[in-house]
């Protein structure tokens, strides 16, 4: 008896589907990285240009030159910065006082 795996038919799908999910995703992180830093939103942006490098290390192991787990272990930590990055530069604008 086999044990039950979930979410094996992605195993069907071709890399190359998933290189085009990284590829929007990038570019989606880049151009808000590339808003942010153009609005004075230099910590934020910093967020969106880690999480744009998370998706190159995720196309890493779709391209064949990363093991599975060593992409998704560095894209897992750039991402988890990102979101930090994010979270403190919209927080720090949100929390400045108004100019009188």
């Amino acid at each position: 008896m086999h044990p039950l795996v979930i979410g094996d038919f992605v195993n069907q799908i071709p890399a190359s589907v998933f290189i085009l999910i990284h590829v929007a995703l990038f570019i989606v992180g880049a151009v808000l990285a590339y808003r942010c830093f153009s609005s004075e939103l230099r910590t934020a942006g910093w967020g969106f240009a880690l999480f744009a490098l998370a998706e190159i290390s995720y196309m890493t192991y779709h391209l064949d030159i990363t093991t599975f787990l060593a992409a998704h272990t560095l894209s897992e930590v750039l991402d988890v910065l990102a979101f930090v990055l994010v979270y403190v530069g919209f927080t720090q604008r949100a929390l400045r006082p108004a100019a009188a």
